[in-house]
């Protein structure tokens, strides 16, 4: 395994998805804690220029490329960042509810067993 990227494994999902998900959390985390809320825009970034170079070296497409582009580039962006987790019934709550029970308080039926 000589190269970890390669232009061939950029223009798959998979690979496009793995630089994007890379590229955000290593900008991310130089900018340093204000940049947490910056990955997502990173992320779109990212996406949106792999999409449209993989489009770019599409020869045999014509002018629809471009905006099949655009939705392969969201589909990056929902591969790599894990959109279906974004629904509120899916994601970890980042910060305590009111409504919410204190861990270690629940009953036992509902904490883990192990």
């Amino acid at each position: 395994m000589n190269d970890l990227f390669t232009w061939t494994a950029l223009g798959t999902i998979a690979g496009a998805s793995a630089a994007t998900l890379l590229a955000a959390n290593v900008i991310g985390g130089l900018i340093g804690p204000s940049g947490d809320k910056a990955r997502k825009w990173i992320a779109i970034g990212v996406a949106l220029v792999l999409s449209y170079l993989t489009a770019a070296f599409a020869d045999e497409a014509g002018g629809e490329k471009w905006i099949i582009a655009f939705f392969n580039a969201l589909v990056i962006f929902s591969a790599a960042l894990g959109i279906n987790q974004f629904p509120p019934g899916n994601r970890q709550p980042t910060q305590a509810s009111p409504t919410q029970v204190a861990a270690g308080r629940e009953p036992r039926i509902l904490r883990s067993w192990v």
